[in-house]
């Protein structure tokens, strides 16, 4: 049974939850959005805690409200019931972090010792290599967790460091930390994998286009990984020149000078 009722903002307790961070400018916006209409009533228990809805309350609080429109709840909820709530309605806005997905399927998958991934899939309606994905952090060390913790990382970064053994993945993740792609990651992971086999590299690398464009580049040992990490970030910069209206030429000479003095 549910009831929708008006409630003052000083009614509401918050409980913890999959998501950790909250974005001030983003509940700004949702503050003067409910002001002007609030289309879904907060989710509560008839004491005040929030089932669904905490991003609403606060909003609300910044926006200088009062009071909010409130679905009351009575029939009771079990602890994982609870969590399950939240962490569903969290997953399905899509801007959970990547620390944030996986602690919430770890704590879901403990409330249900009998589930599987497969199972945790089926619940939340999503395919079962996301759920593989966003558990990937489980398999990794320590120091991969912390850094995806504190947004260093992704999850997609993950999931490529913990098919790794566990020194591998301390040289992957001082790889992507020292700004390697997550393509190369994934490269990385993949030679790992297939039994580390040698790298053919060279000094100089050549490659025709045809129609008489050919791209040359030079540096110490280069591997294919080395080649397409390079071409990519050629590309973005090139882009990013593109945008601000610079020509060839000077974008060659800026790019000059930003290696002269270290890539700053």
């Amino acid at each position: 049974m549910a009831e929708i009722v008006k409630k003052p903002l000083g009614w509401f307790k918050a409980k913890p939850q999959a998501r950790k961070r909250f974005d001030e400018k983003e509940l700004r916006q949702l503050g003067e959005s409910l002001k002007v209409r609030q289309l879904q009533p907060v989710v509560c228990l008839p004491d005040g805690t929030i089932i669904a809805g905490e991003r609403r309350v606060r909003a609300a609080k910044l926006a200088g409200m009062s009071e909010l429109d409130v679905r009351i709840i009575y029939d009771p909820l079990t602890e994982a019931d609870f969590k399950w709530s939240q962490f569903t309605e969290n997953l399905q806005r899509q801007d959970l972090t990547g620390y944030e997905q996986w602690r919430g399927c770890v704590e879901l998958l403990q409330y249900h010792r009998g589930w599987n991934q497969k199972d945790l899939a089926e619940h939340l309606h999503v395919d079962p290599s996301m759920i593989l994905r966003m558990l990937s952090p489980s398999k990794c060390i320590e120091a991969v967790q912390t850094a995806l913790a504190e947004d260093k990382i992704g999850i997609s970064d993950c999931y490529a460091i913990s098919r790794m053994s566990e020194a591998e993945q301390a040289t992957a993740l001082a790889m992507k930390l020292g700004g390697a792609s997550r393509d190369l990651l994934a490269s990385y992971a993949r030679r790992q994998a297939n039994g580390d086999a040698p790298v053919v590299r060279t000094s100089r690398v050549k490659c025709e286009l045809g129609d008489g464009l050919s791209v040359i580049l030079a540096g110490k040992e280069l591997g294919l990984d080395e080649v397409i990490e390079a071409l990519s970030m050629a590309q973005k910069e090139a882009r990013k020149a593109r945008d601000q209206n610079l020509d060839v030429k000077t974008w060659s000479a800026v790019m000059r000078d930003r290696a002269r003095k270290g890539g700053q």
